[in-house]
C-alpha cells in the first residue's frame, strides 16, 4: 500500500469527508484528490500535518503499521462523543495556526500548574 492508500484507509475509519480532510489540513482538495486518483503519495512536507490530523504517529502513515504491529511505535489514541467540549477543543486546536497552538499550550500549562 503507498501513503495516500494508508491515509484513505485512516480517513474511511474515522468518518472523515476529503472535504474536512482538505479543511482541517489546509492541503487543497485537488491534491487530496490527485492521491487518490493517480495513487500518487504526499510531499515530505505534508506528513506532518496529515499524521497530526489524523492522529496517528507519522510511522503509520509510512509504513501502514499500526499499534497491533510488533514494530509500530505505540500510539495513544483518544475517543471523543460528537458535540462534546473535547472535541471542540481539539477542533478549534487543529484549526489554529503555529503560534496560536503554541500560545494555547503554554496556557494550559499555566492552568493546570495552578491546581
Amino acid at each position: 500500500m503507498t501513503i495516500s492508500d494508508h491515509i484513505f484507509q485512516l480517513l474511511k475509519e474515522r468518518g472523515m469527508s476529503q472535504k474536512e480532510f482538505s479543511e482541517a489540513t489546509g492541503i487543497a482538495q485537488g491534491a487530496i484528490s490527485d492521491w487518490k486518483r493517480k495513487r500518487t503519495n504526499p510531499s515530505a512536507d505534508k506528513i506532518l500535518i496529515i499524521s497530526e490530523t489524523l492522529g496517528v504517529d507519522p510511522s503509520v502513515l509510512l509504513s501502514g503499521k499500526t499499534t497491533e504491529s510488533k514494530k509500530a511505535k505505540s500510539t495513544d489514541y483518544m475517543i471523543l462523543s460528537s458535540g462534546s467540549e473535547e472535541k471542540f477543543l481539539v477542533e478549534t486546536y487543529q484549526d489554529m495556526d503555529v503560534d496560536s497552538r503554541k500560545r494555547l499550550m503554554e496556557y494550559a500549562k499555566r492552568l493546570s500548574n495552578e491546581k
